[in-house]
């Protein structure tokens, strides 16, 4: 992503925020109408689904959550999995906590709570530019979850609709990732920690039980790849 131009830099923080959150909001309508779908066919009503979206916010927790729901798993499975599955949020927090020094807890409280694998890429890539501060990046955080409910209630009411598995819609998280994921190779050593996460998941997955591969193959590589990072630079 580019660096805001100096015309960018003088609109007001709304419109900057609007602007630099549209592009989550247009991806977010169709996965949250296919989540929304998705959880009216498991028997989830709108109302359920709607404090689903606006207490989780997290879109892969919450297809995680209807397909146990629908496998009829426990509570404590589904609340354990959804745990371990989120964890990566502090490593997204964490991230964007040097550009929050000295804010009011309040303030990173609301901040805290709208942050998404989208969000944070967006945030990032302008607190990293420079020219981008706190209420732009709420701007964008709180844009995203306006859209995402609507559109999870939505899919819930139209879902009557729509028959089972068509369009595609047990496919719209996996490609909402794999976007993501190709947005952040802007390198060698992107590519190689992307590999790398791969490979460990694949790994993880096989030889050890449960949903903690998505994380542990997460940190690992992402670890490792800092770890190169920083000796291609000492090195150069």
């Amino acid at each position: 992503m580019t660096a805001p131009t100096s015309h960018e830099k003088n609109r007001p923080h709304l419109q900057q925020g609007a602007v630099a959150g549209w592009p989550i909001c247009l991806g977010y309508f169709p996965i949250g109408l296919a989540l929304g779908v998705l959880a009216q066919q498991a028997g989830i009503p709108w109302w359920a689904m709607a404090m689903m979206s606006i207490l989780v916010f997290a879109g892969s927790a919450q297809f995680i959550c209807v397909a146990m729901l629908t496998a009829g798993a426990s509570a404590p499975a589904i609340i354990l999995t959804t745990f371990v599955i989120n964890l990566r949020h502090v490593l997204m927090s964490s991230a964007l906590a040097v550009y929050l020094r000295g804010v009011a807890r309040g303030f990173l409280a609301l901040f805290a709570y709208g942050i998404t694998d989208e969000s944070f890429a967006v945030n990032h890539t302008r607190f990293r530019d420079g020219a981008w501060d706190r209420w732009k990046a709420l701007i964008v955080n709180q844009l995203a979850n306006t859209v995402w409910i609507f559109a999870t209630v939505c899919g819930v009411l139209v879902g009557q609709f729509v028959p089972p598995g068509a369009l595609g819609i047990d496919y719209a998280l996996t490609a909402m990732f794999i976007c993501l994921l190709a947005m952040q190779l802007q390198g060698g050593i992107y590519l190689l920690t992307a590999l790398i996460a791969g490979a460990l998941a694949v790994a993880w997955y096989i030889l050890l039980p449960g949903d903690t591969y998505i994380v542990g193959a997460s940190v690992s590589a992402a670890t490792i790849g800092f770890f190169l990072k920083r000796s291609l630079r000492r090195g150069a």
